[in-house]
């Protein structure tokens, strides 16, 4: 199972937030390269990038701190957060991006997405898909559609859709542990995605339960930051497990 640190960005620095909410930002590095070093450092290969600026301003913002990251490590970068255009995508793989995330266009603008998968290859496009209750949330969690999670994952897996990230938004920032059965139910339904589990870990020891589901990675983030999982313990885990 992949180990996936998440860096969100706001402003060019390393924030979280709480359940998607803006107004509880928490600014936790001015230099988001000098955490991602950190990472890698750990044996950490891959990192999940979200440009909570694009988010809200519905096309990529912070593309230059994407390139600064590619430039500078080895690590495996997806990244996501207002990507709504051609020109979205084309920045963000010139960038480095070695793959993207989309979640609100794939509501918004099915056509765009379905394009995307063909032009680009499943390899290299993640769904998004983001839930409050049962429902796909959008436009950086401010909004809620009327389309459930399965008919949606289904939908793009018909359409060739390898990876899915998935983020119950109660458990994101709680550090209360992840959405297990959510992941499990999910899993069950579609057994050849690979799933990538979001929000809500807590603690080292959750690890092994997601890869026992069958998720093929899990996002950390405010665990890391708050202390709640060191790196060291990320380092021993990816070491006794490669």
């Amino acid at each position: 199972m992949k180990i996936i640190p998440a860096i969100d960005i706001i402003e060019g620095k390393c924030v979280r937030l709480t359940k998607g909410d803006y107004s509880t930002q928490k600014i936790y590095n001015e230099d988001p390269l000098e955490v991602a070093k950190a990472f890698e450092g750990s044996g950490v290969s891959y990192l999940h990038v979200v440009d909570l600026d694009g988010a809200k301003a519905n096309s990529i913002v912070n593309y230059k701190v994407l390139e600064k990251l590619t430039s500078n490590t080895g690590l495996k970068i997806d990244f996501g957060g207002g990507l709504k255009s051609n020109e979205d995508l084309r920045i963000a793989f010139a960038c480095g991006a070695k793959q993207i995330t989309g979640g609100s266009i794939a509501i918004k603008e099915p056509r765009i997405f379905k394009q995307w998968l063909k032009q680009f290859g499943s390899e290299k496009i993640i769904l998004g898909a983001d839930v409050k209750g049962d429902f796909i949330a959008v436009s950086g969690w401010m909004e809620t559609s009327d389309e459930s999670i399965v008919p949606f994952i289904q939908k793009y897996q018909d359409e060739g859709i390898q990876y899915v990230i998935c983020t119950d938004i109660s458990k994101d920032g709680m550090l209360e542990g992840p959405a297990f059965g959510l992941y499990k139910y999910l899993l069950i339904k579609f057994p050849e995605i690979k799933l990538i589990a979001s929000g809500g870990v807590s603690d080292i020891s959750e690890l092994p339960k997601l890869a026992k589901i069958g998720c093929e990675g899990v996002i950390i983030g405010k665990a890391i930051y708050e202390r709640k999982i060191s790196l060291k313990s990320i380092e021993t885990y990816i070491i006794e497990n490669t």
